[in-house]
């Protein structure tokens, strides 16, 4: 098939590349876009050298299948009409879409057959705390319905991009050098601090961020469940970690969890606390599935389980997920009818 990659220069973008090296898709043509301050760079992938090419209006996506698009929501509004406008199925990687209502939020491990109904040629990824999470509440929601979600998130300099993870290790090597630490990307300090804020407040004193959680959750899960969440940027470079309640409308015995866990494609359960096996960050960065440990019950709630939870941002939260989907819409026949 033929894809394209648009905003290939940033994190995603080349995570975008790596991914897809490891997978078995059949590529026939790629094509490689960015800004006009990229274009003409070159990029190897899969043995061949390409040349990235400038995001413009014309007709550069006649007979692409898929457009794996992560330059940002304003380049994603903007160019979604010049993307979709000859067929090619538009995977967006913004927040522009993902909460319209016929743009559908895929999660394939949780709602994959929500890709087949696209009006617009659009399927929205949705957030990557989102992602990880729902992956995970998923596996308990089908042995009993999921009322309320409570979660604090530790998310990685990752999540604000390259700029993000080069401005953590530059403020760690110059206080290591015992000098000041410059603050660019992030609204103070990250190295040897938590931030409680992630993207800026909106209604009630929460953040975007947080506000994703609440909303996409419930679209990609189809229910009204109740989702409260805390975003906090934590000093680690890749990775995003959750600590998640839950709780169910019928109480639920944790051996029954733990092999629902065990089961699930893409996770991976780790909860062996006697030997201190759970996930962490450190061992799960450049990793394709969701992590789970830390398995219990809520002492709070008589319906509630805790349990924490462990994913790459870059990957499963960007760009693996995306490519998961094109890869469900290959299975279904809907990529490729053309050639």
């Amino acid at each position: 098939m033929n894809i394209a990659i648009v905003g290939v220069s940033g994190a995603v973008g080349q995570e975008f590349l790596r991914v897809l090296s490891e997978r078995s898709l059949k590529i026939d043509r790629l094509e490689l876009f960015a800004s006009a301050r990229s274009a003409g760079s070159k990029v190897t992938f899969r043995g061949k050298e390409y040349t990235i090419r400038e995001l413009q209006h014309n007709d550069d996506f006649r007979d692409i299948d898929v457009a794996f698009v992560s330059a940002g929501g304003s380049v994603s509004l903007e160019y979604a009409e010049t993307i979709t406008r000859h067929g090619a199925i538009m995977i967006d990687n913004s927040s522009a879409f993902r909460m319209q209502e016929d743009v559908p939020l895929v999660v394939p491990e949780v709602n994959a057959a929500d890709a087949l109904v696209r009006p617009r040629g659009i399927i929205a990824n949705p957030n990557c705390t989102t992602i990880q999470m729902v992956v995970a509440l998923n596996v308990i929601h089908q042995l009993s319905p999921i009322t309320r979600v409570h979660v604090a998130t530790y998310q990685a300099a990752s999540g604000a991009g390259a700029r993000g993870m080069a401005e953590l290790d530059e403020q760690i090597r110059a206080i290591a050098e015992d000098k000041e630490p410059e603050v660019k990307k992030f609204a103070y300090q990250l190295a040897y601090n938590l931030i409680p804020q992630i993207d800026v407040f909106a209604d009630e004193d929460y953040t975007k961020e947080e506000l994703k959680m609440y909303h996409e959750t419930r679209k990609i899960m189809h229910s009204s469940l109740s989702v409260s969440a805390t975003c906090v940027r934590v000093p680690v470079t890749r990775a995003h970690s959750e600590a998640i309640w839950v709780e169910t409308e019928e109480a639920l015995e944790l051996d029954r969890v733990r092999e629902a866990f065990r089961r699930a494609p893409g996770i991976v359960l780790q909860d062996e606390p006697e030997d201190q096996v759970y996930p962490m960050p450190l061992f799960i960065a450049e990793k394709d599935p969701v992590y789970v440990g830390r398995l219990r019950r809520d002492l709070a709630n008589p319906r509630g389980l805790a349990f924490w939870c462990v994913a790459d941002q870059i990957k499963k939260g960007a760009a693996l997920n995306a490519v998961q989907i094109a890869e469900y819409l290959v299975a279904e026949g809907v990529i490729g009818k053309r050639h």
